[in-house]
């Protein structure tokens, strides 16, 4: 059986849960790009455009893990997966701000941003649609320690 490659796109705000949602669901099966690892990056959206073409190029799905706020943030992803044949996801962690903003203050060191950086994620926000390019498009809502998917319209 031929599986067909895959781009999933985590959208959602500083400490909603990106990265334990990677981890849970995709760890053993799709590459992990993340602004967050790229220390030394320049243009830290240029690195992860060439990442994510890099495991496409090499067979590999990928999961990009970053807030991914805006359509503009997306299309370079969307047009990455579709120059190499992938299916695109998106997965919209609803967690609530005040919630964000408390496992946020729970981090230490350079994991930590400031609350600023929440609210201004939350200004930013656009809601995904499958007009952008998507194939599938869920809703993830963390609860008790595991994820409730559910497919958007």
């Amino acid at each position: 059986m031929i599986t067909r490659m895959e781009v999933v796109i985590l959208v959602g705000l500083p400490g909603s849960g990106k990265t334990s949602f990677f981890r849970s669901r995709f760890a053993a099966t799709h590459e992990h790009v993340s602004k967050d690892l790229m220390a030394s990056a320049r243009d830290k959206g240029a690195r992860q455009v060439v990442l994510v073409e890099q495991a496409l190029c090499a067979g590999r799905s990928v999961v990009v893990d970053n807030t991914n706020p805006r359509v503009a943030d997306r299309a370079p992803l969307i047009a990455a997966a579709r120059r190499h044949g992938a299916r695109v996801a998106a997965y919209v962690l609803d967690t609530p701000r005040a919630e964000c903003l408390q496992r946020n203050r729970g981090r230490e060191g350079r994991a930590r941003v400031p609350d600023v950086a929440v609210h201004v994620a939350a200004s930013r926000l656009q809601a995904p649609t499958r007009e952008e390019g998507l194939d599938e498009l869920f809703t993830v809502r963390a609860a008790g320690g595991a994820f409730d998917v559910e497919p958007r319209p």
